[in-house]
């Protein structure tokens, strides 16, 4: 996987941040993810890479982990250039049911950016996803309105969400952050940097997943009431 690697000038140290995970987290993903994984496979089966059918369910139980681990699980005994294509085919299609108006945020999501922009929290993304489909999630929805930048899996050379989220809270020179997201990688992300850790149990999670989280939100109304408090406390009286 070729790294971006971008150069960030902070002049400040950012005193609070809320760095949001997107699959499952603020984009839902499931309205073009069997579509697009379908159609991937169908043009895998049409070349003679692929038998059978499309295994939709295998990835969404490990849905969130980076794309060399899907595609390792999903084509297991195919060589790399395969995996290779089938990573390239799969975000053209992903990309493509974005331009086409089939995927969406979930509900509240932009009032909820909002607010916390309007409360002076710093909004970051930091996603296992590839740069050029969050961008374009980003750019279809208007996300950029409200997000100071989006740090996707490649810009990590280890490819993992704890790397990513230690690079950015470097990078921007940020003293006290909660993460929020649906899968354990977020939890783990949060609690290895020493964040707080906000489970989404509107997303992938399975069962138990997120219960090392510090909270847990049902939807964003939620998150805007925590946030609020968040900085009440943490604001010298």
């Amino acid at each position: 996987m070729k790294k971006t690697k971008k150069k960030v000038q902070v002049l400040n140290n950012i005193q609070f941040a809320a760095i949001f995970d997107m699959d499952g987290t603020l984009f839902q993903t499931n309205k073009i993810l069997g579509s697009s994984l379908e159609r991937t496979f169908e043009i895998l089966r049409s070349e003679g890479s692929w038998i059978g059918k499309t295994p939709l369910a295998t990835y969404q139980r490990i849905m969130g982990v980076p794309l060399t681990v899907v595609w390792e699980t999903l084509l297991p005994k195919h060589p790399a250039h395969i995996r290779q294509q089938a990573d390239q085919l799969f975000l053209e299609c992903l990309i493509q049911e974005i331009k086409e108006g089939k995927g969406s945020l979930f509900p509240l999501v932009m009032e909820t950016l909002s607010t916390i922009k309007q409360l002076g929290i710093s909004i970051f993304i930091a996603s296992n996803g590839l740069e050029k489909y969050l961008e374009e999630i980003c750019s279809y929805f208007g996300l950029h309105e409200f997000i100071t930048d989006i740090y996707s899996v490649e810009r990590s050379s280890k490819g993992s969400k704890t790397d990513l989220v230690q690079m950015l809270l470097k990078d921007y020179r940020i003293e006290s952050a909660i993460l929020i997201g649906d899968r354990k990688s977020d939890i783990e992300a949060a609690k290895e940097n020493g964040l707080t850790a906000v489970g989404c149990q509107f997303g992938f999670a399975e069962e138990n997943e997120l219960a090392d989280a510090d909270l847990f939100i049902a939807d964003f109304p939620e998150l805007q009431i925590y946030l609020s408090k968040w900085i009440l406390k943490a604001t010298p009286q």
